[in-house]
C-alpha cells in the first residue's frame, strides 16, 4: 500500500471514528434533556402541591381567626349591653327610692356643667 491509500485509510477511520463519538454525544445530550424535562416536570408538580396545601392552611387559619374575632366582638357586645343594663336599672332604683335627691343631683350637675361651659 502506498502512503495515500494509508492515509486514506486512517482519515477515513478517524472520520468514522469522531461520526460515532458525535453521535454517542447527541445521545447522551438527548437522554439528559430528557432527565432535565422529568426533574423540572417532576418539581413543578411537587411545588403545585405545595402551594396548594400552603393555600388551604392559610384560608383555614384566616377562617379561624374571623371566627374567632366574631365570638369576641360577640362576647364584648353582650357584656356592654348587660352593661347598659345595669346601669339603667340602678338609675331606675335611685330616681324610684330617692326622687327629690336625683333632681337635686342633677340640677348640681348641670350647674357645674353651665359654669365650667362658660370660662
Amino acid at each position: 500500500m502506498s502512503d495515500a491509500a494509508t492515509t486514506n485509510l486512517t482519515d477515513k477511520a478517524t472520520y468514522e471514528r469522531l461520526a460515532k463519538d458525535v453521535t454517542a454525544v447527541k445521545n447522551d445530550i438527548a437522554a439528559l434533556t430528557e432527565q432535565i424535562t422529568d426533574a423540572l416536570n417532576s418539581f413543578a408538580g411537587t411545588a403545585t402541591k405545595q402551594a396548594r396545601r400552603g393555600y388551604r392552611q392559610a384560608r383555614a387559619s384566616a377562617e379561624q381567626a374571623v371566627d374567632d374575632v366574631s365570638e369576641r366582638g360577640s362576647a364584648m357586645m353582650d357584656a356592654a349591653q348587660d352593661a347598659a343594663s345595669s346601669i339603667e336599672e340602678t338609675l331606675e332604683d335611685a330616681i324610684t327610692q330617692r326622687p327629690l335627691a336625683t333632681v337635686a343631683l342633677a340640677l348640681g350637675i348641670g350647674f357645674l356643667i353651665g359654669v365650667t361651659w362658660r370660662r
